[in-house]
């Protein structure tokens, strides 16, 4: 069969949360259509959280997509750098679920894709699909800035929900960033429950 024959299908990767010092590492696998409206999009960190929401609306409604995360146990037992490749996997895999019935609604043959990846970073996840990695790639390509976008949202989503179990963390304010003051409340305080306790606090 003829290669030509072939849709090429690009699948954006990105994580959201390897810096803070609680809390899971998110990470977002996208598959945008050709029509997708990409003066959407950004790197998740450029745009302001209405602009993310907005986006994020857009490419749930259009895009292939998974999300999936890792938490803060995982993390302290494999190092935040495998946390954030199992999660990019994991994120491939809810991705890979829909993406027979999002190529029968974009009118494409599921047997007739090629499908190849692209990850924001210096390392690629292990998938089952030809990848690249390269920094500042959340910057550079449509749909690992859909990724990146994803993968924020949820879990800054995420955080506020631990923000009412732990209010005294102040998680909805710095989403478990290391801030003088995340830092100084664990001094004071003790850890979490979702303190990555391999990160110095």
């Amino acid at each position: 069969m003829n290669t030509s024959d072939f849709k090429l299908l690009t699948v954006g990767f990105d994580e959201a949360g390897r810096g803070p010092l609680a809390g899971p590492v998110c990470a977002g696998a996208v598959i945008l259509p050709d029509d997708f409206p990409v003066n959407l999009l950004n790197d998740s960190k450029k745009l302001t959280e209405k602009k993310r929401l907005l986006a994020e609306e857009v490419i749930k409604e259009k895009a292939c997509w998974g999300i999936a995360l890792v938490d803060n146990k995982k993390i302290d037992e494999i190092n935040i750098l495998e946390a954030s490749m199992l999660a990019m996997k994991l994120a491939f895999e809810e991705l890979y679920k829909k993406l027979p019935e999002w190529c029968a609604a974009n009118g494409i043959d599921f047997s007739k894709i090629n499908i190849s990846g692209i990850t924001d970073g210096t390392r690629c996840p292990e998938v089952p699909v030809p990848c690249v990695c390269e920094p500042k790639a959340d910057g550079k390509y449509p749909s690992v800035m859909a990724a990146s976008i994803l993968a924020k949202t949820c879990r800054d989503r995420i955080m506020i929900e631990f923000d009412s179990m732990y209010p005294e963390y102040g998680y909805k304010k710095h989403k478990g960033y290391p801030t003088a003051e995340h830092r100084a409340i664990c001094h004071k305080i003790g850890p979490s429950p979702i303190q990555r306790m391999s990160f110095k606090y």
